[in-house]
């Protein structure tokens, strides 16, 4: 598998990077985890605007779905060749509605259905293209999902946005890459079930086994070294901060 960081600045875009965004491949398959604000402008340095082949949203909170509004109209709008076929797109109850809802404008309540085929996740295990996929709820306000992708023994692992929870613990196990938010500081900010700090993500990798550990969705605010070495401290595998255009090999 290859894993590019399409955009990875948590809550809001930073001067350097878009909002969540990550693009995984295999076998000419192509599966976009989430697709936050700014993100669909700096795809296009990866990947053409009509070559994805499915789409994961984590959660409904626009830092990792309203570039869903701007890929709609891409879809539905294109002149050349017609108006394309439908992408399946997973994501949490009620994906549909809220895009239609964020977009305000659309030519009829069913429209985004029209180039996108929704999928509602729940906690399990099931096939998207080449990958074997498993995704759990995770801590957050919202309905939120962490997900595992396999392919030829290989597996990474998204968080998504989470605190500290057992099944994220649970999904990360031995994994092979651990693509974990770190969205605050440890000692400055302490409200569960919303976000996790660097040394709590680095705590889970370690309970999880995680071979790696690549700490992402950190707002503009937050300063990632800090981050960087809080997990340090507690994950002993090799551990790195998530910048734009960074390309993996899993």
């Amino acid at each position: 598998m290859k894993l590019t960081v399409v955009g990875c600045s948590g809550s809001f875009p930073s001067a350097e990077s878009a909002c969540s965004s990550y693009l995984v491949e295999a076998d000419g398959f192509r599966l976009l985890l989430d697709m936050g604000n700014g993100a669909l402008g700096e795809l296009q340095r990866h990947c053409g605007l009509y070559d994805l082949d499915a789409i994961f949203l984590s959660h409904l909170h626009a830092d990792h779905c309203i570039d869903m509004c701007a890929y709609f109209v891409a879809r539905y709008y294109r002149h050349d060749g017609g108006r394309c076929d439908p992408i399946p797109v997973y994501g949490p109850e009620g994906t549909e509605q809220r895009l239609t809802t964020a977009y305000a404008d659309t030519p009829s309540a069913s429209s985004m259905s029209e180039v996108f085929d929704f999928h509602t996740v729940k906690p399990g295990s099931f096939e998207v293209g080449p990958f074997s996929v498993h995704t759990e709820k995770v801590s957050h306000p919202v309905e939120a999902y962490g997900i595992r992708v396999e392919h030829g023994g290989r597996s990474l692992t998204y968080s998504g946005d989470t605190g500290v929870c057992d099944t994220l613990d649970e999904l990360a196990r031995d994994t092979d890459l651990f693509l974990c938010e770190a969205a605050f500081t440890h000692g400055k900010e302490n409200i569960p079930d919303l976000h996790l700090n660097g040394r709590e993500a680095g705590e889970t990798a370690t309970r999880a086994g995680a071979r790696r550990l690549v700490l992402t969705h950190i707002p503009p605010w937050t300063d990632p070294q800090t981050n960087l070495d809080h997990a340090r401290e507690v994950f002993r595998g090799p551990v790195e901060l998530a910048t734009p255009r960074a390309t993996y090999e899993i």
